[in-house]
């Protein structure tokens, strides 16, 4: 299954903080049933994601009833991005 959707990056800066992009309402509905096929511990889905020219393994973190695409610190770096940046997610659910 493949995804494309925008969103703004932004900081948690919980005790292990990190970026994220949350993924858009309609998006978590289809995420949510293919979710059953997928899913690995505490609801985890894997998923291969690019954002710009860089690809990258991950997986969707489930968070109050969404999901969240982590970015990771050398997919921020090689695209230039920073807090508050929009970004084009294009997803894939890996099986």
């Amino acid at each position: 299954m493949h995804f494309e959707f925008s969103g703004s990056i932004w900081h948690w800066a919980g005790p292990a903080p990190h970026f994220f992009v949350i993924v858009p309402e309609e998006t978590c509905r289809d995420l949510r049933a293919a979710s059953k096929l997928v899913t690995y511990g505490w609801g985890m889905i894997p998923a291969r994601v690019r954002i710009g020219g860089t690809e990258f393994s991950t997986s969707l973190f489930p968070k109050e009833g969404r999901y969240l695409v982590p970015i990771k610190a050398s997919v921020r770096k090689a695209e230039g991005l920073s807090e508050g940046d929009d970004v084009t997610v294009r997803l894939e659910l890996r099986v």
